[in-house]
């Protein structure tokens, strides 16, 4: 989200619940022997994931200086790739990372500093209780299997910018995020993705929006006969005015446009009609998007909610500071507030409904990201929308077409499967 920069983090909030039964005295001895027979059978199950999680390590891109594909300090980009097995050789998961975005010299040239935009610093993860990455067939019954890319994050641009710039010490910072792209997704090419009978372009928050820009380009490098999607997660970012009455994330936008050079990833319908910072908001991009797509987002999305609705920079009042922490402090007037949001983000995803094979599961949660967080995902607190969680409906849309799997909730606080556990 615009303003901070802190990553999107694969590691688990909650643990999962249990079943615990309950034995007489008696029954004991006899109870204790069950399980061992039981803690056995599962043990050799191909259903139970029991093994310790696999460490996936960075792979460092090959030749990025050369090709000038490099991060805001000008290190190495990199991804994680963890190789699919089985059924699901042959098909690939391709993960964008969020975390932000930045937009002036100075707030990039300190991202740089970080993990979100250099290579430096940057841990091995592993991807488990991961949501859409996760190995376990029973919580990720889909995807479990397939190759699986998370693509590192540090560019502060959404994977869109082409240019560079001079710090104030002299040093230089490059904003090479479409260059990052494109050499991540051709050195993957030739490590097996070329040979795909299935792909999903897939991220989350600033992810979700360079899934959004980058989808048909993603399509284009198959052969038709291969199925390709895409699935942007927390990326509808939507240009509304913040509770000062101010365009504060349209001016965000503005700047990041011209800062980074972003107009060549943006659709050239658009820009014919349209100037470049409203090109880049996803209720215009999707207008012109051929490949079938799948939209995740809450109608309520906390980040856009403290960083666009009531940011710093607005001079939000007590009220509003409790309100934006969580929603469950809201006032009704705040809340009639939030629902003009969440009726502008419904109204301009209307057109998703006349586009054949998309999806949507737009909840009413205060949350942000939800498909890489199995507590979100698929879990006992999931949210539902017609008593389906997200891997439910994202794995119906994905068998089967995207034909009426078109989700909507109804306003805040009505849907009781929206759990305080979420990851917000």
């Amino acid at each position: 989200m615009a303003g901070t920069t802190e990553p999107l983090l694969l590691t688990p909030t909650k643990q999962r619940h249990r079943r615990s039964g309950y034995f007489a005295w008696g029954w004991k001895l006899a109870a204790a022997a069950v399980l061992v027979m039981l803690l056995l059978l599962a043990v050799a199950s191909p259903l139970h994931h029991h093994s310790l999680p696999e460490t996936v390590e960075l792979t460092l891109l090959t030749g990025a200086v050369e090709k000038g594909a490099v991060c805001l300090d000008g290190t190495a980009p990199g991804y994680q790739l963890q190789r699919g097995s089985g059924s699901g050789s042959k098909s690939w998961l391709v993960h964008l990372e969020g975390g932000g975005w930045c937009s002036t010299l100075e707030e990039c040239f300190n991202r740089g500093m970080s993990p979100l935009g250099s290579s430096n610093s940057v841990e091995p993860i592993q991807f488990t209780d991961a949501g859409i990455l996760d190995s376990d067939p029973e919580l990720n019954p889909d995807f479990y299997n397939w190759n699986k890319v998370y693509v590192r994050y540090c560019d502060g641009a959404s994977f869109s910018g082409d240019t560079e710039a001079r710090a104030q010490d002299g040093s230089t910072v490059y904003f090479r995020g479409l260059r990052i792209y494109e050499a991540v997704i051709d050195e993957l090419m030739e490590k097996g993705l070329a040979n795909a009978t299935q792909a999903l372009l897939t991220g989350c928050s600033a992810g979700g929006l360079a899934t959004i820009l980058h989808c048909d380009d993603f399509s284009a490098k198959f052969p038709r006969d291969v199925s390709v999607k895409c699935l942007a997660d927390a990326g509808f970012f939507i240009d509304v005015k913040d509770i000062s009455g101010q365009r504060s994330f349209w001016s965000q936008y503005d700047r990041l446009v011209r800062l980074q050079n972003v107009s060549e990833v943006l659709p050239k319908e658009c820009l014919t009609s349209k100037n470049p910072t409203e090109c880049l908001f996803p209720a215009e991009i999707i207008k012109s998007i051929r490949t079938p797509m799948f939209i995740l987002n809450s109608g309520y999305d906390s980040k856009q909610i403290r960083l666009n609705l009531a940011p710093n920079t607005s001079g939000p009042d007590n009220a509003w500071l409790s309100c934006r922490d969580n929603i469950r402090n809201c006032n009704s007037t705040q809340i009639e507030f939030l629902d003009e949001f969440r009726n502008t983000t419904v109204n301009e995803l209307k057109v998703v409904y006349d586009k054949k094979g998309w999806g949507m599961f737009i909840d009413s949660c205060f949350t942000h990201c939800q498909t890489i967080y199995g507590i979100s995902w698929n879990s006992p607190v999931s949210p539902r929308l017609g008593n389906k969680t997200i891997a439910d409906v994202v794995g119906n849309w994905h068998r089967g077409g995207g034909q009426g799997v078109k989700e909507i909730d109804c306003e805040y606080p009505c849907n009781p499967t929206c759990s305080s556990l979420l990851h917000t």
